[in-house]
């Protein structure tokens, strides 16, 4: 799969949160992933807060992706779920902190939905992956 980044200079500076404009692809064969949240394999959700919960859902989604071939370079499109009430600008720098540390100078697109809530009350964040692999 190739892959190009598209951040026009007449749209605003995505990448300072973690995420481009569009991405480009080739390749034909396409992964949707589950929403992940911030739980491990043991189903305890991790101690902290929307950093480490937003870290823990990207980690779930890069063995999602080793299992069929992939990693993180795959991952084209994020939909991220962000819990009413945690939404301050702290915690968006906590989001966009994690996925520029996960994704590096490649992140993908993503939209940022604020819900009222997630499956359980502990929740604060889930994210959606669309990944093209080769």
């Amino acid at each position: 799969m190739t892959k190009k980044l598209i951040n026009p200079p007449s749209v605003f500076n995505s990448l300072q949160y973690g995420f481009s404009q569009a991405i480009e692809t080739t390749g034909t064969r396409q992964l949707f992933l589950s929403g992940q949240v911030g739980v491990n394999a043991q189903q305890e959700t991790v101690a902290g807060g929307m950093y480490e919960q937003t870290v823990q859902s990207l980690i779930n989604i890069e063995h999602v992706l080793r299992e069929a071939g992939g990693d993180l370079s795959n991952v084209t499109m994020l939909r991220i779920y962000i819990k009413d009430g945690f939404n301050s600008h702290e915690e968006q720098l906590d989001i966009a902190n994690a996925l520029k540390e996960k994704f590096g100078d490649f992140p993908p697109a993503s939209s940022w939905i604020i819900v009222s809530g997630l499956s359980l009350p502990e929740w604060l964040i889930e994210v959606e992956a669309h990944a093209v692999l080769d």
